[in-house]
């Protein structure tokens, strides 16, 4: 395979015979290609919105920025979720100028048109100036988003009216959010916060960053160090632990699956949490094996999981559970956004032990954030050079039948996407024969 921006210049480059697989550093660097990623892919995949816990009751509310747009992500006076374009259909101002909350309803601050929690117009000043349908009309009310489906509460928008359906584009991404959410008995929820930050550097690497096993021991050094100081954690050498593996999940998707020294909230502990810890991880495994049985029970608790969703979610479900989407504003800048999800009810103890791993290791001020901003920070840099170093090599792992968390089989699986969205192979002609 190698698939081409143009006949000479390829955007990847793959040797299956060789076990090759390379990128080219102009995707990282060119303005065009981020103008094309930005029609081909991020108005033609699903797009993260957020999460039903953020909006439990009838009224809440919360606004984001998806893809360059906003949306009113909100749940209406029968509690139905909704996702409404953040625009008013009169003179085009934003509605709801607020982050979060609760109401009865939304008025447009310019002129003092009123809205229902479903997007409806329900009255404005002045009504006798328009006609008597005039509410009626579609074109009087909010424009909900063209797509909006969800899967185990987590909801997604897409600006393609004829994109698959959400459970087909999520794949094999199903089963790890089934091991995510299926932690708890209860249902999961977004801890109150959001961390936003941006990386001066290209989206996709984040993407690459976030199923990346094979930089964590010398990039996270530091972190490594410490857990071996402070938590009794025994550290020893990643060779000699029980593997992890990497998988190809469809359509872009990707995770790696592995072992790790630190504790998890879910049932895995560490001595550092104490005999009161024991105990309550105990009680906590025996209920998930009652529930889901010593195998999956096993598997949720003791491993590790980043999960990909193509294009830019990322849920990292290790010491604590992290939401994480992002977004380009350039060819060298994104930023961030990232949330915490933890089961309903938890403990004060827990609560306190999975926040403190949100924010020590994922956190933009923790030791592992600070660490990938700086080496993709560098990467951009780097790549200023590209056109005489053109290629990022990807191949580690080409020549296993089962790549490890290690190798970069997650961010193959990306790439392809990638490739495949971006310049998709010609629809063949249909031959004529004259008569």
């Amino acid at each position: 395979m190698n698939a081409t921006a143009t006949p000479n210049e390829p955007a990847i480059l793959v040797d299956q015979s060789k076990n090759i697989f390379k990128v080219a550093r102009r995707n990282f660097v060119d303005p065009e290609i981020l103008a094309a990623e930005r029609e081909r892919i991020f108005e033609r995949s699903w797009l993260y919105l957020g999460h039903g816990s953020e909006i439990s009751k009838a009224g809440d509310f919360v606004t984001r920025n998806v893809a360059g747009r906003g949306i009113l992500f909100t749940r209406d006076a029968k509690g139905e979720p909704r996702a409404i374009l953040n625009t008013c259909p009169h003179r085009g101002m934003q509605v709801c100028r607020e982050k979060k909350g609760s109401t009865k309803s939304f008025q447009c601050f310019y002129h003092g048109w009123i809205f229902g929690l479903d997007g409806k117009l329900r009255s404005q000043p002045g009504e006798e100036g328009y006609n008597e349908d005039f509410k009626t009309r579609e074109t009087s009310h909010m424009t909900p988003v063209p797509r909006f489906e969800s899967y185990r509460d987590l909801y997604f928008v897409s600006f393609d009216r004829n994109i698959m359906p959400l459970s087909d584009y999520l794949a094999g991404a199903k089963e790890y959010i089934n091991l995510i959410c299926d932690q708890t008995s209860r249902s999961m929820s977004i801890t109150p916060g959001t961390q936003e930050y941006s990386i001066r550097a290209n989206w996709k690497l984040l993407t690459e960053n976030s199923v990346d096993g094979y930089h964590a021991t010398t990039t996270h050094a530091s972190y490594f160090d410490y857990l071996g100081g402070t938590t009794g954690a025994p550290i020893g050498d990643p060779a000699t632990r029980p593997p992890g593996y990497g998988y190809d999940l469809g359509n872009g998707h990707a995770v790696i699956e592995y072992p790790a020294p630190w504790g998890r909230p879910v049932a895995h502990w560490i001595a550092a949490w104490g005999e009161k810890g024991r105990a309550e991880l105990d009680s906590i495994f025996a209920e998930l094996a009652s529930r889901v049985g010593q195998q999956r029970a096993t598997r949720i608790a003791k491993l590790n999981r980043n999960l990909f969703i193509f294009p830019n979610l990322v849920i990292n479900d290790i010491m604590a559970v992290t939401v994480r989407t992002y977004y380009p504003s350039a060819p060298d800048y994104m930023q961030v956004s990232s949330w915490s999800l933890a089961p309903q009810g938890e403990s004060e103890w827990l609560s306190k032990y999975r926040l403190q791993n949100f924010l020590e290791f994922l956190g933009p001020g923790g030791f592992a954030t600070p660490d990938d901003a700086e080496a993709l920070e560098h990467c951009q840099r780097g790549f200023s050079n590209f056109k005489d170093v053109p290629w990022n090599d990807i191949s580690k792992g080409m020549n296993t039948d089962r790549p490890l968390h290690r190798d970069e089989l997650q961010m193959r699986a990306f790439w392809t996407q990638w490739n495949r969205m971006m310049f998709p192979a010609p629809v063949p002609q249909k031959s004529s024969v004259a008569a």
